[in-house]
């Protein structure tokens, strides 16, 4: 696959790794891609590279340990037109709040730890 001019493989730059949003902050690891529409069967000569539209994230720790594939009603996306940047970590040109990937985690956060005497604020 190619970005920006570099050919790289998905599974090795893409896959597993961190995603941090606009503001340096973790937002999830991507589990899985989604490609552009793909011919069936073998490529002919001529077609051109897939394109990655979506990178995948989602609650698959389950799936990963005891088969399966989750329903894609509980898988999350963020479009490629997000990554700004493609390294060590994913870098988005977004806010985390912005993604519906963090939903679970504000709900934690308000429902639970919130009502934890101190847990509103951070620790001193």
């Amino acid at each position: 696959m190619t970005g920006g001019g570099k050919t790289f493989d998905a599974v090795l730059h893409i896959l597993d790794r961190q995603v941090l949003d606009v503001d340096k902050l973790p937002v999830t690891a991507v589990d899985d891609i989604e490609l552009s529409d793909l011919p069936e069967g073998p490529f002919p000569d001529g077609t051109p590279a897939p394109v990655i539209t979506n990178l995948v994230a989602g609650a698959v720790l389950a799936t990963r340990m005891f088969g399966g594939r989750p329903p894609s009603s509980r898988l999350k996306r963020i479009a490629w037109r997000h990554v700004a940047e493609l390294g060590t970590v994913l870098r988005l040109n977004i806010h985390g709040e912005d993604l519906d990937l963090l939903w679970t985690e504000r709900w934690v956060h308000r429902h639970i730890i919130g009502r934890i005497p101190g847990g509103s604020h951070d620790p001193q």
